[in-house]
């Protein structure tokens, strides 16, 4: 037997392995017990107890069990949970190839195990459990006390989504937030430092002022937005990203107009933090409860079912029937049953919520055979990378326990660029997934673009109508979907199912029935207030809808009374606006908005908070430097051109012009009633108000 300082590393391993997972099992048993459970001496137990304590990975608190003699209670801290997770995959690896050359001792042949990496690679099976990141409920008590007095990270919506999929297994093999190796990897070649697939950079995104408190090695505490700790953060890497970069290689072109791409650029930290998760508690969701399930309880039902070939339909849309006959003929061309997993996490902005998605998806359920068929809502944060987006998809249902999933044409795009192209091509997420598919571990099927012929009443595969010149061939696109509701038109039986054109009727009622929100933009004199004013009067001498005024002046008395003028608190100011104008539109009221809101960005985050609820009619008050100047009742301008006001719009602080506003006025030369008659008539030509 060799003596202790020469036993190979991986028996050291191993004994801190059964040690830290024992401690994490039962932290309130006594030495002697833990002792009796490992198999090993009081002394031995100590020796190991005295340097995982040294090492960081153990704490040391007052045990509150009934036997008093025992004074001390033993807890992981978060490093040593973290270091858990990585010595479980060591651990699994070592066995089963120590199986692996077993069973080719005994029957010639390779039991196919290894070599073996971590424990993803282990995951062969749909059906077997996958590693999660929480710790036992026992340790999560005691961590969930001791993260109280350590620093903490409010999470942003999308941090929420992210940091659940990696506890629950969703993001396997990601251990937490992407260190900056990893982060540069994924970058690059889709791959972490270990060279792992993975397409999506995972990143916990922070302020300056925040990265400022915090240091490599600390740990901090994760809240979500009521306060609640939900994981704790173990510190590996604070980096600052290169974020253009990021975005062409990511998202194929570091352009605004990419939804992706914006958040990046103008909603995002500029610091990024890596570092193994500690999870202590799922995020809580009140709604549609019943239809959330972890990959561990999917792939826990599908074992119970027996379903063995399972095919993912992703989708962030309703369901009409071209989907239905989709998801027919993937499931049958897979031999496989059917999981309809959709996104209710983050999508695309101005999506239909998916409150009414839900409720869509409910609604037609019927429609599939229960035995063949369930639903589960994925918490998933989109980002609309298309390929990569696929390849990321692909491997989270790998995750949940699918075999096959449904690749769409344009999978996961999010639309048109700056120049009006779209941003990738019809089948690029199709290509990028079948050169990956072996190491995706998970089969494509090929989305088939349905549509309606009318002679035989059914859907066809376009590119499969071989007499598509002798007949009719129907189909509505999203617009036109879009447009029909809007307008209050006829949405027939073929394209959709009463049940599902009932359920969007709800919540998108004729435009001339929503909010709306006018929002007003210009420079300091321009007319807006005016125009306004003006508008806010016609409006209520229509009738129908309640009208609110939410004028810069008066929102800064009310609403802002604490913010000066630098970027920073303009920004703040116009997301104030912006918030509360989406509460009218979403209440069914209109709101008029005439702050000078000088930034291109904070327009959009404005403009996205709102069309979640009804339309944002821009109106860009052009009227030229030179004539705000001459009209300064205040004397503002005056005093900005002998400094006396900093960072005044227009002369020390730039005003960016909105490139596509719905309407541009120039009110030099013109009558206010003119002006607003403008604004009224481009109301009335997008269905906002009546004729």
């Amino acid at each position: 037997m060799l003596p202790a300082a020469a036993k190979p590393a991986f028996e050291e391993d191993d004994a801190l392995f059964r040690l830290l997972r024992q401690i994490d099992l039962a932290p309130e048993a006594s030495q002697r017990m833990i002792a009796q459970a490992l198999g090993i001496s009081l002394g031995r137990l100590n020796a190991q107890l005295r340097a995982a304590v040294d090492a960081g990975l153990i704490k040391v608190g007052t045990r509150n069990g009934p036997d008093r003699r025992q004074r001390y209670a033993y807890v992981l801290t978060p490093r040593g949970a973290a270091a858990k997770h990585r010595l479980t995959d060591a651990f699994l690896a070592r066995k089963f190839a120590e199986y692996d050359a077993l069973h080719a001792e005994l029957t010639g042949t390779r039991a196919g195990f290894s070599p073996l990496k971590t424990r993803t690679d282990l995951m062969m099976n749909n059906l077997s459990p996958i590693p999660e990141l929480f710790v036992s409920p026992e340790s999560a008590q005691k961590l969930k006390m001791e993260a109280a007095d350590l620093p903490s990270w409010d999470l942003t919506p999308r941090q929420v989504c992210d940091l659940e999929l990696l506890m629950n297994g969703g993001f396997n093999p990601l251990k937490g937030f992407l260190d900056q190796a990893d982060y540069e990897g994924v970058v690059e070649n889709m791959r972490l430092a270990d060279g792992t697939l993975w397409p999506m950079p995972i990143t916990l995104d922070v302020t300056e002022k925040f990265a400022g408190t915090v240091e490599e090695g600390q740990d901090i505490a994760l809240r979500d937005a009521e306060g609640v700790i939900l994981a704790i953060l173990s510190i590996s890497s604070k980096y600052t990203p290169n974020k253009a970069l990021e975005a062409e290689k990511v998202f194929g072109a570091d352009d605004l107009a990419h939804p992706a791409v914006n958040y990046l650029h103008n909603v995002a930290g500029p610091v990024y933090l890596g570092g193994a998760i500690t999870g202590i508690q799922q995020p809580v969701h009140y709604d549609f409860r019943a239809r959330r399930d972890t990959p561990n309880e999917l792939r826990a039902y599908f074992r119970k079912l027996g379903w063995r070939k399972v095919v993912a339909f992703q989708t962030r849309n309703p369901l009409h029937r071209a989907h239905q006959e989709l998801t027919f003929r993937a499931a049958r061309e897979a031999q496989a049953n059917l999981l309809i997993h959709p996104v209710v996490g983050m999508t695309k902005p101005g999506d239909v919520d998916h409150f009414t998605r839900v409720r869509c998806y409910e609604a037609v359920l019927d429609k599939y055979q229960p035995s063949t068929t369930t639903m589960s809502l994925l918490n998933l944060a989109m980002r609309m990378a298309g390929p990569r987006e696929a390849v990321w998809h692909g491997i989270i249902r790998r995750n949940h326990g699918c075999t096959h999933m449904i690749v769409g044409r344009d999978h996961a795009g999010p639309g048109k660029n700056s120049a009006g192209e779209d941003f990738y091509g019809p089948y690029d997420a199709q290509e990028l997934f079948r050169a990956h598919q072996d190491e995706i571990g998970i089969e494509m099927v090929d989305f088939k673009h349905m549509v309606y012929v009318q002679e035989r009443a059914q859907y066809e595969p376009a590119d499969e109508i071989e007499d598509r010149e002798n007949v009719t061939i129907l189909n509505i696109s999203g617009t036109e979907l879009r447009r029909r509701l809007r307008e209050g038109l006829e949405i027939p039986e073929w394209f959709s199912f009463p049940e599902v054109v009932a359920e969007l009727r709800r919540t998108s009622p004729p435009r001339a029935k929503q909010g709306f929100t006018v929002f007003f933009t210009g420079l300091s004199g321009s007319g807006k207030s005016t125009i306004a004013n003006a508008m806010m009067v016609k409006l209520m001498e229509m009738g129908g809808r309640p009208v609110t005024l939410l004028d810069g002046d008066v929102v800064r008395k009310h609403l802002s009374s604490e913010l000066t003028f630098s970027k920073e608190h303009r920004d703040i100011n116009i997301k104030r606006i912006g918030y509360v104008a989406s509460e009218i539109t979403k209440n069914g009221g209109i709101a008029i908005c005439a702050p000078i809101a000088p930034y291109t960005a904070t327009r959009r985050a404005a403009r996205e908070m709102i069309e979640a609820y009804g339309a944002f009619v821009e109106v860009h008050v052009a009227t030229s430097l030179e004539e705000c100047e001459r009209r300064d009742r205040k004397g503002l301008y005056k005093l900005a051109r002998e400094g006396k006001i900093p960072e005044f719009t227009g002369i020390s602080d730039p005003y960016e012009a909105p490139e596509n506003p719905e309407l541009r006025v120039d009110t030099e030369g013109q009558e206010v009633d003119f002006c607003a008659q403008q604004v009224l008539l481009k109301l009335e030509s997008m269905g906002l108000i009546t004729g």
